[in-house]
């Protein structure tokens, strides 16, 4: 094993042997492979060679030293050493100062503690390392440019991982200021931009989703179609992208599908669609009742061009809807009962 990559570092080292000093009430120190102190409750010590460990970790057994033997060692002072062994390699020594007879009733306990605390350092290593990777994967996810790289490339990546980019996933984009909270209900979520978040969520999100709505009022979430591969979820987090930039903020969240005609008109220029608005609507923009208008020509397009479905969307008289239907058609002058006509209408006051 490389030291530059040892899970025994200066810092886990120092972390062990103050909190063992303390728990025994002996000094403990903590050295490295190569007998140099890395970690002690006397502080003094660190980075002077402790020349019992070199020993101990040559051939995995404890050595004790009384005063006379320590005077003979550079480093030492009287006590026990003990070898750091995780899965059967000596990563460096605990040493306890005192007298051996004092010491020694703590060393296999301070022993198993320090290793049980390297494990769990590893264990740390491994969690954050892995986190770092799965972060990295989904951002070449996010800008995935096959002339950059290639979607084997970034698929086998991801099966080194344990993930599968061939099953069905939803990309969401969460726009929310407390990342604790989203990384409670999603915890692979992966930070792009303050605030901002992308999950490649495996499985059907609309529960996770609710959840995170519930505990974050404000939260807003665009969520794609289900995709699969490299460039299908990269197309997602687009889809998700759009879902999130054009929605109205009046609901958490905002699924693609519900919003592709939106999307199609966000992708039109803005002097495109501002003259498409004004040679469609303009009369109409021009009265008094334009909301009313614009929300009744909606309605009828969302309904299906049904009176019966417009009029209770709208919460009116079918009598009602059908005053308002013709007042629009003669400040158009063109029959908005007809479906093409409807349409076109319903397309130009989403521009607007």
């Amino acid at each position: 094993m490389d030291d530059s990559h040892s899970p025994l570092t200066a810092a886990v080292a120092q972390e062990i042997a103050a909190e063992t000093s303390r728990i025994v009430g002996f000094n403990v120190l903590v050295t490295d492979r190569d007998g140099l102190v890395i970690g002690s409750g006397d502080q003094a010590r660190v980075g002077s060679l402790h020349e019992a460990s070199v020993e101990v970790v040559r051939t995995l057994v404890p050595a004790w030293h009384d005063a006379a033997q320590a005077r003979l060692l550079r480093g030492v002072r009287p006590g026990m050493t003990l070898p750091i062994v995780v899965d059967g390699e000596a990563l460096g020594t605990v040493g306890i100062t005192g007298s051996p007879r004092q010491v020694r009733r703590f060393g296999l306990l301070v022993q198993r503690h320090t290793e049980i605390l390297v494990r769990e350092a590893i264990l740390l290593r491994s969690r954050l390392l892995r986190d770092r990777a799965v972060a990295d994967l989904v951002r070449d996810v996010v800008s995935f440019d096959p002339a950059v790289v290639s979607a084997a490339a970034v698929s086998r990546r991801a099966a080194d991982l344990g993930l599968d980019l061939s099953r069905p996933r939803t990309a969401l984009l969460i726009h929310a200021a407390d990342p604790h909270a989203v990384r409670s209900v999603f915890p692979d979520a992966v930070e792009i931009a303050t605030g901002r978040f992308v999950v490649l969520h495996l499985g059907d999100p609309m529960a996770p989703c609710s959840r995170l709505a519930e505990l974050l009022p404000a939260v807003h979430i665009g969520l794609s179609d289900p995709a699969t591969g490299v460039a299908e979820l990269h197309a997602a987090c687009l889809d998700a992208s759009d879902a999130l930039a054009i929605a109205p903020r009046t609901t958490p969240l905002h699924p693609i599908s519900d919003l592709r005609v939106h999307q199609l008109l966000a992708g039109c220029g803005p002097h495109a669609r501002s003259r498409f608005a004004e040679v469609t609507i303009g009369p109409l923009r021009a009265e008094p009742e334009w909301p009313t208008l614009r929300a009744t020509a909606v309605a009828w397009a969302e309904s299906g061009f049904t009176l019966v479905r417009a009029a209770e969307s709208l919460h009116i008289h079918r009598n009602t809807l059908l005053y308002r239907l013709d007042k629009i058609t003669n400040l158009l002058r063109r029959p908005i009962r007809e479906p093409a006509v409807g349409l076109a209408v319903y397309l130009a006051c989403l521009v607007v």
